[in-house]
Formats: C-alpha cells, structure tokens, sequence
C-alpha cells in the first residue's frame, strides 16, 4: 500500500509539473492586409443619403501566422491624416471577420461632414483597413482616397429641436425654449408668433446644444436670425435633409360651415400654439332631411414669396357621424386635406350644440396630435 500512495504521489506532482508549463501561449504574429481592393484609387460618389444607395469597400485577406481568424476595422481620415486619430472607423461585415465593409452613402456623409466637407461641397476622404489579431493591430501597407460630394442637408440630425431666442414667445431663456414637433425623419415645425428681435434653434433646451439659423431659405449652423417684420403668427418648418426653411404666415384660421357654404367666424390667436373663437352661437341648418352640422376648417396663408393661399383642414374620413361622450379623441384630430369642396371630410357638431354658444379650440400643440375641441356652454 505504501508503494502505491508513493507511485500516486509521483504521477500527481508530473501532472502539476505539466499544467504548470505554457505550452499555449497566444500567437498573435500576422501580416497585414497588402492590398485594398475596391472601391478604386480616387473613386468619385455623389452622395444621396435618403436612399438604400451605398459603397462597398473590399482588401485582400491579412494572415495569421497560426492560421486564426482575423478581425478588420476600416478607418477614414481626412486627406492628410496618417489615421493616429481618424475621424470613423467602422467594424468589417460580418461582425469584423469579413474582408470587405458595405457602408450606406448617409453613413459616408457623416463621415464627410466629420472630415470637413460641407454641405453641397465636394472632398476627398483617405481610407485604410486595420486588421488585428488579439492585442496586435496592423494597419494596411496601403491607403486610398475617395472623392465624395455631399448632398444638401445636415450629415447629423437632430433628435430633437427647439426655438428660442428675444423674437420668441418664450424669450431668450434656453430653459423655456419652445419644443418644435417632429412630423417626419429630419424634419420639425412650430406654429407660434415672432415680434422684431433675433431668434434661432437649438437642438436641446438646456447645456451648451447644437444652435442653427437661417438666411434666405437656407438652414445652416449656428448664428441668429433676425425677424423685422413685426409681430405677426408662423408656421415654421425646417428640413435637415435638405438644409431649407419654409417660412409660412398664418393670416387667420375660419370655421367652414358647409350646409351654408360660407365662413361662420374666424378663430383668433392665443399664443402657445392655439387659435380660439369664444361664445360662438351655433345653428345648424333645417333641411328635409334633418338638420346639418358640418364643419372644417381653412387656414389662409402668405408664403415666403409673398403668394397667398387656402390651406384646408379637416377629418381624415370623408364622411362622419355626430360625435358623442365616446367618441374616440382622434375624431378632432387635424388634417390637411388638400381641397375646399363644399362638403367632404367635415367633421359634425354634437347634437347639443345645436342653437347654443360655444367655444372653438385649434391647437397645434408639438406633444400630440394637431387636434380642435368644441366646448358647449
């Protein structure tokens, strides 16, 4: 027994010795990528970043010297950048282990704008691939130029937009600035009233944010836009995708009363977004059917080139029924609807605002949906 416990012993102080030894260590020798492949040398995109458009960047495989697999990085630069601090990298397809990286021409834009083209402008972008293998990172025996030319518009847009400023119903105070609604990717609005003095647009209401303005109907960043024109309503509508501002007075906003084919009243301005018409006696009209309650609305407007026009607003249906205490909130929600026949996508008064005073509410609040409410008294 004695023999067999010291043989035991021998086999187990072997089996530390082995473990104890590093026969694994990793090998992270390899050479680099030789070659970038594509897109060519000097190759020239026109950028279009509202599309699926894009550029795929291809190399030839760098090699492991134990034959592993390789993780690649493309990295862009400005033309006489030497990459110690590019502007982008993007990890390859495949989660870094293909050699070849499909970028989308609005990911290429913000790189351009990172690298200091701006809008419309056309440069030049260097890139190279950068391939590692654990702790060891090689870059590429090559580089490469690519000529962009940037589309109008903004390579980063915001999240979110703000008006601020003296010109403003809120005033200079970055804290009260007012929150403009989002109504499509890259697109915002506000409808609110100006007075003479400056204003701009700030991407947050608090800190140091991102500020923009405008001159003629072109949106670029930072500085101030000056209104003095006095104080008169707007809707303001800015588009980051193609760096432009339309700028849209609001001369009055009418209730359409369709069963006698006229305007009953106009709604007047109450600030915050809001148009009011209070105490208004309604009456519907006696016909041999019943009596009609139909009503949209029309917002006459003046254009940044001094045009006039109608815009109509009113039901997303064509047809409605009276609305009643169940009726769903959407049902007073506002549409532009784009004509001014006579009776299509009226809404309809409550059956007990017949032949009683009441008030009319448009709001085009930026937190919800563009709606009007009629409050019988």
């Amino acid at each position: 027994m004695k023999s067999y416990i010291i043989y035991l012993s021998c086999i187990l102080g072997l089996l530390l010795t082995a473990c104890q030894k590093d026969d694994y260590r990793l090998n992270t020798n390899m050479q680099p990528v030789p070659h970038l492949t594509a897109p060519a040398d000097n190759k020239y995109v026109k950028l279009q970043p509202t599309t699926s458009a894009s550029v795929t960047f291809e190399w030839d495989q760098a090699r492991a010297e134990d034959g592993s697999l390789v993780q690649y990085e493309v990295a862009f630069d400005k033309p006489n950048g030497d990459f110690s601090s590019p502007v982008a990298r993007y990890t390859s397809d495949g989660g870094g282990v293909q050699n070849r990286l499909t970028l989308s021409h609005k990911d290429l834009n913000s790189i351009a704008g990172k690298a200091g083209i701006p809008s419309l402008g056309v440069g030049k972008l260097k890139w190279t691939v950068l391939a590692a293998k654990g702790y060891n990172i090689r870059q590429a025996a090559e580089t490469k130029l690519l000529e962009v030319e940037r589309p109008a518009g903004f390579a980063e847009v915001p999240a979110d937009m703000f008006l601020t400023g003296e010109a403003t119903e809120a005033g200079a105070d970055l804290s009260k600035a007012m929150k403009m609604k989002a109504t499509a990717p890259g697109v915002f609005e506000i409808y609110t009233s100006l007075k003479n003095g400056k204003y701009h647009f700030a991407a947050r209401n608090s800190g140091t944010p991102a500020t923009y303005s405008w001159s003629g109907s072109a949106l670029k960043e930072g500085g101030e836009t000056e209104h003095t024109a006095g104080t008169n309503v707007y809707r303001l509508r800015l588009d980051f995708n193609n760096a432009a501002i339309t700028v849209t007075r609001i001369n009055s906003i009418g209730l359409w009363f369709a069963p006698l084919n006229k305007f009953l009243f106009e709604l007047s301005y109450q600030g915050n977004s809001t148009w009011a018409a209070l105490g208004q006696q309604i009456v519907f009209k006696q016909e041999s059917w019943g009596r009609d309650e139909r009503y949209k609305f029309r917002m006459a407007v003046t254009g940044s080139d001094g045009t006039a026009a109608d815009e109509w607003i009113g039901s997303s249906n064509a047809d409605n029924n009276r609305p009643t205490a169940s009726s769903p909130l959407s049902y007073w929600e506002l549409k532009p609807i784009g004509n001014n026949d006579q009776w299509n996508y009226c809404y309809k008064f409550a059956t007990e605002a017949d032949n009683r005073n009441c008030d009319v509410k448009v709001y085009f609040a930026p937190d919800k949906n563009y709606t009007h409410e009629v409050i019988v008294k």
